[in-house]
């Protein structure tokens, strides 16, 4: 079985083995990564946290248990520019630094395991946590609470002054979704150090993961335009076009497509 099709597998569990198949991923650009010392790993990240939380109710031990980890040593990458060791699960446990949802992932998985309520939440641009029916959020890098004031002041640092705070922007995320968002994030990680193939790896799952967006289609399209590959970048051009309600963007890819269409294919 491939590290994508053990990726996939892990999904369609009952409930999906989400941080398992994240190692997959990690598997998938590293192949000579063993899964299982991964998972011996995250078992002794376990036993640590564990002695380290106070005797509580297990709905009150979330906070506890992101907190935990901050004694560890888990936190936030800060390198610049970001590498994708930020979001590959068995380099996080290693470096115990990580990007927002890579850090998440590591307390979704523990809190599974010790029995503690707790959501993954699909923020823009900085992943969230929350304890089911609480009226706040964590910050998986700090297991500080977010109120609805914190929240909307983070949007606005991500998207500007102007954004707005909506119910949508504090859904919880499902494993797929997760995984997707995962993906995306190796995806520009992978281009901004120069590793075209890598990100080709991280787009197509991204497309296998669930509904594709105009920009994931204009992303694998960039990519095989590095590489030389027009007829994969026409593909992808072609599916955006159908996505866009933007006129402007609209005749920007129709141009490109012209342009694809008066060069002989290579691939």
């Amino acid at each position: 079985m491939t590290p994508r099709a053990a990726c996939l597998a892990c999904l369609q569990q009952q409930p999906p083995a989400l941080f398992e198949a994240a190692v997959w991923i990690a598997v998938e650009h590293q192949p000579h990564l063993q899964p299982n010392e991964v998972m011996q790993q995250l078992g002794n990240l376990q036993q640590q946290v564990l002695q380290g939380l106070p005797e509580l109710p297990s709905q009150e031990l979330a906070q506890a248990l992101v907190r935990r980890l901050t004694e560890l040593d888990f936190q936030e990458d800060d390198e610049y520019p970001l590498r994708p060791q930020a979001a590959l699960l068995n380099c996080v446990l290693s470096r115990r630094r990580g990007q927002p949802l890579s850090l998440a992932l590591l307390s979704l998985e523990l809190a599974r395991r010790l029995a503690i309520p707790l959501q993954g939440i699909n923020f823009p641009g900085h992943f969230l946590l929350r304890v089911p029916g609480a009226d706040h959020l964590l910050d998986p890098c700090s297991g500080r609470r977010l109120y609805t004031r914190e929240c909307r002041e983070l949007l606005q640092r991500q998207q500007g002054p102007k954004a707005q705070l909506t119910a949508s922007h504090l859904q919880p995320i499902d494993a797929h979704s997760l995984l997707q968002r995962l993906s995306r994030n190796l995806r520009h990680l992978h281009q901004i150090s120069h590793e075209p193939l890598a990100a080709l790896r991280d787009a197509e799952r991204v497309l296998q993961l669930g509904s594709p967006c105009l920009a994931d289609h204009l992303a694998r399209a960039d990519i095989y335009q590095i590489l030389d590959c027009p007829q994969g970048e026409r593909f992808d051009l072609q599916r955006a076009l159908l996505l866009c309600d933007d006129l402007a963007q609209r005749l920007h890819l129709s141009q490109r497509l012209r342009q694809l269409s008066a060069s002989p294919a290579l691939h």
